[in-house]
């Protein structure tokens, strides 16, 4: 998570998997053992002087006439936020990327939204993405295009702006001395005294300390709930006089995230098949104590702001987020607010597995997601989604559509 991500608001409503199967800052999924030698290394970084990307042959192009049939009113809504954001003079900062410039990535939207629209037929469709459009995919974690996407969603609690016997494990503001990159966002540390940059304590050692008391913006019902929040990055809040209250990410600490699934695993209290949040709110229920203890296993710790919550649930870019229809990819390697194309599987409430070939936009980051395989599926807001999140965990390739170097040029202004 970055704290560019907040100028707005920041999303990041992680994946509910970060928070059971987490490893780095804020999604992954399933119970995955970094023990196994033959476990695929999804968060992979780069190769120095390796692209992200790589132009495919129209022989290996996806099911782009599939993708087509799938759309609806939510995919051009969520195009038309990404078009907002390449309007506005900031978004020009985060290129040329992967060769791509803001003209050619913001002319791509604009030209797609219009052959979504205008297109009589899949046939019509293909065709004119053909004559216009190169297509893109990510190498993935293993060369050969592998990408793991996993879901989150954007969760509802209660909360209190005073603590009492309901709620009482507080969320908080960003403390001052707090220091990140102003391009990045990405934490350095904490000013001391002495005006130097030094590393932030861990999280037990914030907590044990009582690091932050005064500087409370919220209480929830447990440390379980806050600590979901923090995962999660944002959350709307139900307040305990009936008002909605929304909050979203204002950065985190320098310190390394460790999933609350990798420790309960780690421990011995859950099979690696009975892992949930569920199995692990039982958990918390039954010997809130031990749970955490595991909680603090993870150093990092996120701070957070209200906002009017106008746009939430917002992504990176500071626009809404939707359903199914936007994306979490690594904003250091991929270029913001395109239309990609995701071929992978996902899972009904019920557990059957589906086919997912469809058009997404890239509109969201996170903290695990930080290679080219590995990208975050939206599922949504709420408990449904909440269930839908958790059960996203497949392998799929990732495509970027951008248009052909001669056809930057038909839009006109």
């Amino acid at each position: 998570m970055t704290d560019r991500c907040i100028k707005q608001m920041k999303t990041l409503s992680i994946a509910i998997l970060t928070l059971v199967f987490g490893t780095t800052a804020c999604q992954t999924k399933q119970a995955v053992t970094s023990e196994k030698p033959d476990t695929p290394n999804y968060t992979k970084p780069l190769a120095p002087g390796t692209k992200a990307l790589e132009r495919v042959s129209i022989q290996n192009w996806p099911d782009v006439g599939s993708a087509w049939e799938s759309r609806d009113l939510f995919l051009r809504d969520s195009i038309d936020n990404s078009i907002k954001w390449f309007n506005a003079p900031s978004s020009r900062q985060w290129f040329p990327i992967e060769g791509v410039t803001h003209e050619q990535a913001k002319n791509s939207v604009i030209v797609l939204r219009q052959t979504l629209v205008n297109s009589d037929s899949k046939e019509e469709f293909l065709a004119t993405v053909e004559e216009n459009f190169d297509v893109y995919r990510s190498v993935g974690y293993d060369g050969n295009g592998t990408v793991l996407f996993t879901g989150y969603y954007s969760p509802d609690f209660h909360a209190s702006k005073t603590p009492n016997t309901s709620f009482n494990a507080p969320l908080y503001n960003r403390p001052p001395d707090l220091i990140t990159d102003p391009a990045s966002g990405t934490p350095l540390g904490r000013k001391n005294t002495n005006g130097k940059i030094e590393p932030w304590p861990g999280r037990r050692e914030l907590e044990k300390a009582g690091a932050f008391e005064g500087s409370e913006l919220v209480y929830v019902k447990d440390t379980l709930d806050a600590y979901t929040i923090q995962v999660n990055g944002s959350a709307r809040l139900r307040m305990d006089d009936g008002e909605l209250m929304y909050i979203g990410y204002a950065g985190k600490t320098d310190q390394p995230y460790t999933g609350l699934g990798h420790s309960v695993l780690k421990a011995g209290l859950l099979p690696p098949e009975k892992l949930s949040l569920r199995a692990i709110r039982k958990l918390y229920d039954q010997n809130p104590k031990q749970v955490n203890d595991l909680i603090a296993n993870n150093a990092s710790y996120v701070f957070f702001k209200e906002y009017d919550g106008v746009n939430w649930p917002a992504g990176s870019l500071g626009v809404p987020v939707t359903a199914e229809r936007s994306i979490a990819t690594d904003k250091k390697i991929f270029p913001r607010g395109g239309v990609v194309l995701v071929d992978t599987t996902t899972r009904s409430l019920t557990g059957e597995k589906h086919s997912f070939t469809q058009f997404m936009i890239d509109q969201d980051t996170g903290g695990a997601i930080r290679a080219p395989g590995r990208a975050d599926l939206f599922m949504g807001v709420g408990p449904t989604a909440g269930i839908k999140a958790g059960g996203q965990y497949a392998e799929g390739q990732l495509y970027y559509l951008f248009l052909k170097p001669d056809s930057i040029a038909i839009v006109q202004d």
